[in-house]
């Protein structure tokens, strides 16, 4: 399917310790290791100090997030885009499939 969202549980690779977040926009983003996904929210994460970076989409000031258990680097969250056509990410979540697992 399209830009809908997925009906998945995800989780991290500390087993331990679960996303609990079904809401999955969009599945065609690219992490620091590969594939990752646009949540509109999600849990037991920590996000770091917001830092501007310049990435492949244009500029954004985003937050590293990490696992609040293992507190291991899961991905980002976007504080704002500067580009008008990224709009769209600000307030949301990127996670990194690298770092997931599909939870059947």
């Amino acid at each position: 399917s399209s830009d809908v969202e997925t009906q998945a549980s995800l989780r991290l690779r500390c087993l331990r310790f679960c996303l609990l977040s079904a809401n999955a926009l969009l599945q065609n983003f690219r992490g620091q290791h590969g594939k990752a996904y646009l949540f509109n929210n999600v849990v037991n994460v920590v996000a770091g100090d917001a830092s501007e970076r310049n990435m492949t989409t244009g500029r954004h000031i985003v937050r590293d997030i990490t696992c609040r258990q293992c507190s291991e680097t899961v991905g980002w969250k976007y504080d704002k885009a500067y580009e008008a056509s990224e709009k769209y990410k600000e307030g949301k979540f990127i996670l990194e499939a690298e770092l997931l697992c599909n939870v059947t």
